[in-house]
This record gives C-alpha cells, structure tokens and sequence, in this order.
C-alpha cells in the first residue's frame, strides 16, 4: 500500500464530549436543558409523532393502485457500444454485453437503443430494441433475433 495515501482534512471530526465540565460548553446538562422527555435517558418521541395531534401520515388518505411491482426494468446500450467493443459476425446478447462490460451483472433485460452507427454484421439476441437500432443492425447486414423473459426465441409477427 502506498504510504501517502490519507484522510482529507476536515473529513474527520472528533466526537461530541458531552458532561466534562462547565469550561467545555457541554457540561451539567450536556445540552439537554432542564428536566423533561427529552433529558431522560431514552427520551424522544418516536418517528412521524406530532404531540398526540393525528400525524399527517394517518391524516392523507391511501388511494389509487401503484403499479411498481410489475414495472420491467431494462439495461439501456446504445449502437455506438456495441460497435466499439464487438467484431464482425459476434454474437450480441445477454452474456456478452455482461463480459465485455457494457452492462452490470446484476441486469436481468436489456434494451438496444439505436444511438450511434454500426458497421459491422453482427447477430443481435435481445428481449428488446429500438426500431431504429434494428433498422441499422439489418442494414448493416446483422440479424435481430426478439427473445422473451425466458430466453427463447419470439415468432415476429411483423
């Protein structure tokens, strides 16, 4: 490890010591005023608590359907990519954009969007693209084959 390697400076700062005397500033009552709830240990109230008043979290109604749940989620790669870190006549899917780094790992979909130009045939495997970025792989003379959440081939239905 290198020697010269540090902390910047100001990015650490000493720990508040509270009840070490009156010449500290923080002593007697180690900033917790006199007496009530919040001078008691384990004192406070708790989070969304509005002194009995009904909190503004059971005061606004809970309405409408949230669709979240069922949102897909796709990797976006754009052509310009695909065309610097592949070779002629490769293979374009899933695990070779993950080995070449274009996309995390953790992507379960992607998407091929079709920003750049590409020159290169090329086999394109994906669950979805643009119909901009399969017009140029097609001209290109590439092949765009449409795969569902499994992985098998979709029949093109125009």
């Amino acid at each position: 490890m290198s020697k010269d390697l540090r902390v910047p400076k100001g990015a650490t700062k000493n720990a508040k010591r509270v009840g070490r005397g009156p010449g500290s500033g923080n002593g007697k009552t180690s900033g917790k005023g006199h007496k009530g709830q919040n001078a008691r240990s384990g004192g406070g109230v708790r989070l969304g608590f509005e002194g009995g008043q009904m909190p503004l979290y059971r005061r606004l109604p809970r309405r409408g359907f949230n669709n979240g749940a069922f949102r897909k989620e796709y990797a976006v790669v754009n052509l310009e990519a695909i065309n610097e870190k592949f070779a002629d006549n490769d293979v374009v899917n899933l695990e070779t954009l993950k080995k070449k780094r274009l996309i995390k790992n953790s992507v379960a979909s992607v998407k091929i969007l079709g920003n750049g130009n590409v020159s290169k045939k090329l086999t394109v495997e994906v669950p979805s693209i643009s119909a901009s970025a399969k017009l140029q792989i097609e001209s290109a003379g590439g092949k765009v084959v449409l795969l569902d959440t499994r992985g098998k081939q979709v029949t093109n239905n125009g």
